[in-house]
Formats: structure tokens, C-alpha cells, sequence
């Protein structure tokens, strides 16, 4: 969707790409870097966040590349990628001072995409297959409702989900469950009133997102992985206002249900005799699951 090529998964670009995310989204997470944060007096002190912005840096040069190629070859006239399309939109309002389309916000923006989308996909599904391996009984149910709805074995189509109750609460839950993001900093685009406090300009705002999906008023067993969250009593799925696991507004992401759906129609995931499975959070910058170093798929 990015680059509108699919990498290898021995592709030195590729595999270089997510060694980098991977060092970035464990410095982020990094006490040394929130107390650098607080106190850049002590940068003096402290390398971790020089080290961070030299793996951005590096990431960043991969994209630089594959902008400058793509806008010397693209037809505006056929555009297939997300980076055409944002170039395209640039050279539209070249003209334009006041435009957001310029070479530091084409850049950021599709360094966002990258590693946002890659990391937090990635742990998703590391959550998703560990829950299902530690609550045999839930995948069943999945597995059951799957093979009913999909008789063909066919792919899954976006609208299955409403054939598909269960395996959709399954699917809100993990994202509840895993609390991923746990805090997001925005920054307020205009000044601000909100409950009688002023927000000016340009201030940082971190909503914890940790306050609503564990909060007690909507969730009955709220630290406790349980698909009934999202299910009426008749075993109907139920959007909850309380759900947001990625924050709020228009931004969410539609495709992922389909990929786990597909991740669970194919493969029935199972511990390895005597692995003990491990539900507590691996802190870095975002929740990610204890490192599991074995994974039984059956395909099935």
C-alpha cells in the first residue's frame, strides 16, 4: 500500500527496516528517555535519545529514497501508492505557502505509516495468538463459527463480520485486553475549554487510554480476557463506547479484523508441552507480549 511492492521476508531493506523499528519502539519505552523528557539538562548524561533519533534518521533515508524514485517515475495520472499519492497532492499545491504537503510533512507522515502500522499490527497478532493459546476453549468457539460462515473455505470478506458475533467480540476483546497504546500524546490545534480548564494552543495532551478500557463501569471482569464484553445476552456483538484501543475519531483501522479472521481460519494455535504462558505486558512503548519462544500452528 506504502511502496506498492511486497518485500521478501530475507530482504536486507526489509529485515534493516524493522531491526530499526524495533531498537526505536524499545528506546521510546527507555526510563533513561522520559527522564530525559523531564529533565534535557541531562542530556549532557544520557545518549539514549541521540541514539533514537539516529535510528529515525536511518529509517528515514530508506524513505527519502523510495520518495525521490517514485517521484521521478509516477505517472500522476496513475497513481497505485500512498506515497504517489501524497506526492501528488504536494506537487498540486506547490504553489500554495501555506500548504501541509511539504518535504518535512510527506516524510513524517509516511514515517508514520511505517512504523506505527508495523509495530502495532505485528503486537496485536503476538497478543491475539497468545490469548488463543492460553484460552483453548475461545479459539474452538472462533474455529466453530468460522467454518460455519466460511463452509467453502473461502478468504473472509469484510462483511462476514456480522455472520461472525463471536469471532468479532474475540477480536475487540484482544484489543481491549492487550491495551496496546496504553497513552498517546496529542497536541491541541486551536485554544481549548474543557471542563472549565483552558488547554492555549499547541499544548501537549496525554489521554490514558488505560483509564477507560480497564474502567469498571463498563466492563464487567475488566482485567480479565472475556469476549462476552462485546456480547448481549442473545450472543449478539455490541459496540461499546468504552472501546478505544486506538483512541477516538475516524482514524481506526478497518482491515485488521479480516487479518486475524484469516489468521484463525487456517491455523489452530497450541503452547508446547509444559510451556508456561506468561499474560503480563512486556513495557516498551507500547504493551507487548513476554517473549514466547515457541508457537505450535496446526494447519487444520
Amino acid at each position: 500500500m506504502l511502496f506498492g511492492n511486497r518485500y521478501d521476508y530475507s530482504d536486507p531493506i526489509y529485515v534493516h527496516l524493522l531491526d530499526l523499528i524495533d531498537d526505536i519502539v524499545i528506546l521510546l519505552g527507555s526510563p533513561y528517555l522520559q527522564l530525559f523528557n523531564l529533565y534535557p539538562i541531562l542530556a549532557v548524561f544520557m545518549k539514549t535519545h541521540k541514539i533514537l533519533l539516529e535510528k529515525i534518521d536511518k529509517i528515514c533515508a530508506v524513505l527519502k529514497t523510495d520518495i525521490q524514485a517514485k517521484r521521478r517515475k509516477m505517472d500522476f495520472n496513475f497513481l497505485y501508492t500512498f506515497i504517489e499519492a501524497i506526492v501528488a497532492k504536494q506537487e498540486e499545491e506547490r504553489t500554495n505557502k501555506d500548504t501541509l504537503f511539504h518535504d518535512a510533512n510527506v516524510l513524517a507522515t509516511v514515517l508514520d505509516l511505517v512504523m506505527a502500522g508495523t509495530e502495532t499490527t505485528s503486537t496485536t497478532l503476538q497478543w491475539g495468538i497468545l490469548l488463543m493459546m492460553k484460552y483453548p476453549e475461545v479459539q474452538k468457539k472462533v474455529k466453530k463459527e468460522i467454518i460455519l460462515v466460511l463452509e467453502s473455505g473461502r478468504l473472509p470478506r469484510f462483511e462476514d463480520r456480522n455472520a461472525m458475533p463471536y469471532t468479532n467480540a474475540v477480536v475487540h476483546e484482544v484489543q481491549r485486553f492487550a491495551n496496546l497504546i496504553p497513552n498517546i500524546p496529542h497536541a491541541t490545534s486551536r485554544d481549548t475549554y474543557f471542563k472549565g480548564y483552558h488547554i492555549p494552543k499547541g499544548t501537549t495532551v496525554i489521554p490514558l487510554l488505560t483509564s477507560v478500557l480497564y474502567d469498571k463501569r463498563h466492563w464487567e471482569t475488566p482485567f480479565q480476557f472475556n469476549p462476552d464484553h462485546f456480547l448481549d445476552a442473545e450472543g449478539k456483538f455490541v459496540k461499546k463506547a468504552a472501546f478505544v484501543p486506538f483512541s477516538m475519531g475516524r482514524r481506526l483501522c478497518l482491515g485488521e479484523s479480516l487479518a486475524k479472521m484469516e489468521l484463525l481460519q487456517k491455523f489452530t494455535f497450541s503452547p508446547p508441552p509444559g510451556m508456561e504462558l506468561d499474560l503480563d505486558a512486556d513495557p516498551c512503548f507500547t504493551l507487548r507480549p513476554q517473549p514466547h519462544l515457541e508457537c505450535c500452528a496446526e494447519v487444520k
